[in-house]
């Protein structure tokens, strides 16, 4: 009697959850390192042109504007409740019925954001007034700040589209256009102020402009780079209005409350926003010190969480309840392990070396010594809650993907309430640092009421063995941290401070930096291994598949 089945010889075996989640991580990790370092590259050229205090705290003010009413309306809330529902749409009736929620996602963002951003044009002046209040005090520092929000506020629109385009390939697995897209953003505006440097135009109000227009231009190549692999696919962006579209509606319904959340979290940002404008140069500090935050958090946190969201979201898809919150549950303990192994020996990293990372990367032209050192204190306090504010990238779309939108919005309400009274408590006492420190500290309690709530309903979130590891990785991290203290004179003399960075050849302070990093990293990595860490081997192994698949046949 024959089988049907094939033997057993004649498949290989299937890739590890494991691994299948670290690879994919890994490589859009390896994307948005990409955009990440062309990130840099941009702040780099952008506090040699403008600096700190009137120019670089002008556009500074003005670019975060459009940049959280995006987060607010479109790119946070939306790809929380749009993926899954598209994945459902595509998995239950296919992939025209997912098409056609996204045409009328579109044509909502186009009226809605469309709506926001001729409002952003009007309003300008109230906007900085309430946001930027402190700077009133400087002639036409707050001038120059409407001008430039008006300039950029079509960079809402732009970048909300392109984080529909971004959903709708996550949806399908499809990670690294969405990870390259920022690349072509921060390329605009490197070659722009890369020209600016060149003709001599720094720290001037043209300069200014110049970098403004180039953002917008930056967001619609972000738009345009993952528009192209839709319309291969056979995707055409089409208008259309359905109100009475069940599924158009969950989105919406499910965009009221991560909506809701962002709106609290722009509270605390107000809050911090208005502080830091009333010291000369503490917007662009803590700006640079939270720019560079965001390059693990991107690379890592990000990453394992949009990874994270498409597997929990196919997981809670199933049918079978129980086979579905086991693959939700296994999907985050992963998550969370592979965000930790990546983020805590970043974070050590950033609190021993805080000034000669800045002051290698910022402290050129117009960015002084006293720029980084002012600079290198919020990156210390921002570094504390590194671990945690990645992990929440992970954690709160599982929330998402079990359509349980509202325990997010409580865990922000929770973190926000925190940072804001924190900040109104210390920062009469302790200026511009104490906004990091409580930003830090509401990452911590956002993170612990993610968990808390999880854990009560669904269970298995720390398992022994998953508890272990963590130690293990923490113990590691510690050990990094003494090696990175213990090689800074030997291996940066004078550059570990910002004022002998001043004094010292660049190539000597960039590569002694290098070297104590691929020293620490390397005693991590080590450590990890011999403690039989498991995210050592998951890595390791997806790189290895993934250079198989780049690598033709001979």
């Amino acid at each position: 009697m024959s089988s049907s089945a094939p033997p057993p010889s004649s498949s290989a075996p299937a890739t590890p959850p494991a691994r299948r989640l670290a690879g994919a991580a890994v490589l859009l990790s390896l994307a948005t390192l990409l955009s990440r370092i062309l990130g840099l590259v941009r702040e780099q050229v952008f506090a040699a042109l403008l600096g700190a205090g009137f120019f670089g705290d002008a556009y500074t003010m003005a670019f975060r504007l459009p940049n959280l009413l995006r987060d607010l309306f479109a790119e946070g809330a939306l790809s929380a409740a749009f993926q899954p529902a598209f994945q459902a749409a595509k998995k239950q009736d296919g992939i025209d019925a997912a098409r056609r929620l996204a045409s009328l996602i579109l044509t909502a963002l186009l009226l809605i954001v469309g709506v926001i951003t001729v409002a952003g044009l009007i309003f300008a002046p109230d906007l900085v007034g309430v946001w930027a209040s402190g700077y009133a005090a400087v002639p036409g520092k707050a001038e120059l700040t409407v001008l430039l929000t008006r300039i950029m506020m079509p960079f809402l629109l732009l970048v909300s589209l392109a984080a529909l385009a971004m959903g709708m390939l996550n949806a399908e697995e499809r990670f690294t256009p969405g990870a390259l897209a920022p690349a072509l953003f921060n390329l605009a505006t490197v070659v722009t102020g890369l020209g600016l440097w060149l003709f001599g135009i720094g720290r001037t109000r043209g300069a200014a402009i110049a970098w403004a227009i180039a953002t917008v231009i930056g967001g619609g190549l972000q738009l345009g780079v993952q528009l192209v692999p839709l319309w291969r696919a056979g995707y055409r962006p089409r208008l259309a209005i359905d109100l009475a579209d069940p599924r158009l509606r969950a989105v919406l319904w499910a965009m009221v409350p991560a909506t809701v959340g962002l709106m609290a979290t722009q509270v605390s940002i107000y809050i911090s926003s208005s502080f830091a404008s009333r010291e000369d140069g503490a917007v662009t500090w803590l700006n640079v010190a939270f720019r560079l935050l965001q390059l693990p958090i991107g690379m890592f946190g990000v990453a394992v969480g949009t990874v994270a969201l498409q597997r929990a979201a196919d997981s809670a898809s199933e049918a079978d309840l129980q086979q579905a919150m086991s693959g939700v549950r296994d999907t985050l303990r992963r998550g969370l392990r592979l965000v930790t192994f990546f983020s805590l020996p970043t974070a050590v990293a950033f609190f021993v070396l805080a000034e000669p990372i800045l002051g290698v990367i910022y402290q050129h032209g117009a960015f002084t010594a006293e720029d980084t050192l002012a600079a290198a204190a919020a990156l210390r306090y921002y570094s504390l809650g590194l671990l945690c504010y990645a992990a929440v990238k992970v954690v709160a779309p599982v929330f998402y993907a079990l359509r349980r939108q509202r325990i997010p919005v409580l865990a922000t309400f929770a973190a926000v309430a925190l940072s804001v009274g924190l900040s109104l408590l210390l920062h009469p006492t302790y200026g511009y640092r104490a906004l990091a420190l409580a930003t830090s500290l509401g990452a911590v309690a956002n993170l612990a009421v993610l968990l808390a709530v999880f854990a009560r309903n669904y269970g298995g979130t720390f398992p022994a063995a998953t508890l272990l590891a963590l130690l293990r990785m923490a113990a590691a991290g510690a050990v990094m941290g003494v090696v990175l203290s213990w090689g800074s004179p030997l291996l940066l003399s004078d550059a570990r401070h910002a004022a002998g960075l001043s004094t010292m050849p660049a190539w000597r302070a960039i590569g002694g930096l290098g070297l104590l990093l691929l020293l620490g990293g390397s005693v991590y990595i080590v450590l990890c291994s011999l403690m039989q860490v498991d995210e050592v081997g998951d890595v390791l192994g997806g790189l290895k598949r993934r250079l198989r698949r780049s690598t033709p046949s001979p």
